[in-house]
């Protein structure tokens, strides 16, 4: 959270409420719209890392929905709302404050949709890596982990006990519905429903670029550490992946891989070759 921009905002709600409003009668609409713009203010900035813009929109979209159904709860103070936009459009005295309405908005719109399309791209402040090297060793649970020799367990299982390889793929594939495939999708592209609010996309492994090209212990690293994880050449990326040994045991996040490189029909790169 930016604490610095929810106490001003709160601090001019204070001063429009204590001070503004003996000089100015607002009426209903007229508190509304300013609620409206304090609450789109704490969202934009007040958010800190701040919240991507198709999560901003959904979200005043709920709170206009809301602020209609407050201000259309009571009849009397509906019509009150009505006849004040009725006086605003019509009455003489507002001619001048319309005219500037009318102007005013769309050339705002126009001025945002003009410096948005004409906006330069602008490139990361330093290079950033898609498959980092990982560190030698990680530590689970309180345990070390050497990820130079560190190989799957179960994945011998899939030549000497077919039926508990194919349990444990199928636990992989339970916990991969359960957590995992909100962003990368329920067909491992990438796509689910919470992907296009991230940066950068979730990893489609179903690219030959991606889990193919690593080994195992390659991936039980970046599940286990998620974005907290990243080192620093792998930055600036907005990344919301969480750290899975936070939620998952070790045996469920080698059961996942398994999962993965089944569905795909990839095989993990052999130990001892390169990332």
């Amino acid at each position: 959270m930016n604490l610095f921009v929810l106490l001003g905002i709160a601090a001019v709600m204070v001063l429009i409420q204590q001070v503004l409003t003996r000089w100015i009668q607002l009426n209903r609409i007229a508190w509304l719209g300013i609620w409206w713009v304090a609450l789109w203010a704490a969202f934009s900035y007040g958010i800190n890392p701040p919240l991507p813009n198709s999560i901003i929109v959904l979200f005043m979209a709920i709170i206009t929905i809301a602020l209609m159904a407050y201000l259309s709860a009571d009849n009397e103070e509906l019509e009150e709302a009505r006849q004040s936009i009725v006086r605003f459009m019509v009455a003489q005295e507002y001619r001048i404050a319309l005219v500037i309405v009318l102007l005013v908005i769309p050339a705002a719109v126009a001025a945002w949709t003009y410096a948005s399309m004409n906006e330069a791209p602008q490139p990361p402040s330093s290079g950033r890596t898609i498959h980092p090297p990982p560190p030698s060793s990680i530590t689970f649970a309180g345990n070390s982990i050497d990820l130079a020799t560190a190989n799957n367990p179960y994945r011998e299982l899939e030549h000497t006990d077919e039926a508990a390889f194919a349990a444990h793929v199928a636990n992989g594939r339970r916990i991969y519905f359960q957590n995992c495939f909100y962003c990368h999708g329920d067909n491992m592209q990438g796509a689910g429903m919470f992907a296009h609010g991230y940066d950068p996309l979730p990893a489609n492994f179903n690219d030959a670029t991606t889990i193919a090209m690593l080994q195992e212990s390659y991936l039980f690293w970046r599940i286990a550490k998620g974005a907290p994880g990243l080192p620093s050449e792998s930055t600036p990326w907005s990344s919301a992946m969480p750290a899975w040994e936070l939620f998952l045991t070790e045996e469920e996040i080698w059961d996942v891989i398994l999962f993965l490189y089944e569905y795909t029909g990839y095989e993990p790169r052999a130990q001892g070759m390169p990332h």
